[in-house]
């Protein structure tokens, strides 16, 4: 069975001009140039500082890109992106005409923008149309393959200006570019990756219980060892330390058991407890 629904919680962002890939390519923390027809683009956009503000999926045409984003981001993206422009020639605008969808586990007959999505090989499928497609799916039942398969989901699992990318999949998932140019934030990622600085990773966990809410801290016996991120039925993401990983967690009258999926790396001792 083949699955699509509407994702009415995105939107698109529309980028035109001659500079539109330099312009990017400065800003964002993976390869624009990579972005093609049939091929998007999985990136973060970043403070100085290399604090995760917003992340989206880049598509291409002939002569636009297209960001496919949290559409209560639009705003905060438009105003930031928009202060970059300097001399460049480039435009940043909405695009309220696309409805995004997504389709999973195989590629969709149907009409519009469409591209796999890149972070898992034979995961889905992400489509721009210019209409509403025909839904066999909901978005919940999206966001339930996704918690299945441990992918962070934007501002439901990250923290504006607080969360790092290392600790959330960003390598592993292919959201960065360790080849090209420099970018903002930058440093701080690299630094991140090569003198193994990551002490917390973004965890899928089952759930024995009620489901917590976002934010609520999460013990192992007495010691605070991580929070609470995005959740639905038996299924959640944590923040967690490394070495919390080995067991069970409790987080109020709920346990959660951290189950690391196979695409994620970790060093050995917390890999060989999860």
């Amino acid at each position: 069975m083949n699955w699509l629904t509407l994702l009415p919680d995105r939107g698109v962002i529309i980028l035109e001009g001659d500079d539109r890939v330099a312009f990017l390519q400065g800003l964002v923390s993976n390869d624009v140039e990579t972005a093609a027809p049939g091929r998007a683009v999985w990136a973060a956009l970043l403070t100085p500082q290399g604090k995760w503000l917003a992340d989206f999926f880049i598509f291409a045409d002939a002569d636009r890109l297209l960001l496919e984003c949290e559409r209560g981001q639009m705003p905060m993206l438009l105003q930031r992106l928009g202060r970059f422009r300097l001399r460049m020639k480039v435009t940043l605008r909405e695009e309220p005409a696309l409805h995004v969808h997504v389709a999973w586990p195989r590629q969709p007959a149907v009409p519009g923008i469409i591209a796999p999505d890149p972070r898992l090989p034979d995961f889905a499928w992400r489509i721009l149309a210019a209409e509403p497609l025909d839904a066999n799916a909901t978005p919940e039942g999206w966001d339930r393959h996704r918690l299945d398969a441990g992918l962070p989901d934007g501002s439901k699992d990250l923290e504006a200006e607080h969360s790092v990318l290392l600790e959330a999949g960003f390598d592993e998932l292919g959201g960065v570019s360790w080849s090209k140019g420099c970018y903002m934030g930058q440093e701080l990622t690299a630094r991140t990756r090569y003198r193994g600085l990551v002490k917390r990773r973004l965890v899928p966990v089952l759930v024995d219980g009620p489901l917590p809410a976002p934010g609520s801290a999460i013990f192992q016996e007495t010691r605070e060892v991580g929070v609470m991120r995005s959740g639905r039925d038996h299924a959640g993401m944590a923040l967690l330390r490394l070495d919390a990983l080995a067991r069970p967690l409790r987080c109020g009258e709920t346990i959660l058991t951290p189950r690391v999926p196979p695409w994620m790396r970790l060093p050995e001792p917390a890999a060989t407890g999860g």
